[in-house]
């Protein structure tokens, strides 16, 4: 991996994980950081629940791999709320 690649990762992780935690209602509880953390997972979740259905998964810096990385980081986000409300 080069490093326009890497930050190509962080750009679709942050935009996706930002995303990802207004659908989810979780936005203000999470910074910068945690929506690139949870954008980058997403688009690893998004792209192996696409190769299950046959589909492309996350391509490169375009419109369809952010929809497939902001439906994994929202998957992602709903886990760990469900997690952690079943931990309490």
């Amino acid at each position: 991996m080069n490093a326009i690649s890497i930050l190509s990762w962080v750009v679709l992780g942050g935009i996706a994980g930002w995303i990802a935690s207004l659908v989810t209602g979780r936005n203000r509880r999470m910074g910068c950081l945690a929506n690139v953390i949870a954008g980058v997972l997403g688009g690893l979740i998004g792209g192996f629940v696409m190769s299950l259905l046959g589909r492309p998964g996350v391509t490169g810096l375009n419109l369809p791999s952010l929809v497939v990385a902001v439906i994994g980081a929202v998957i992602l986000l709903v886990l760990t709320g469900w997690w952690q409300r079943r931990r309490r």
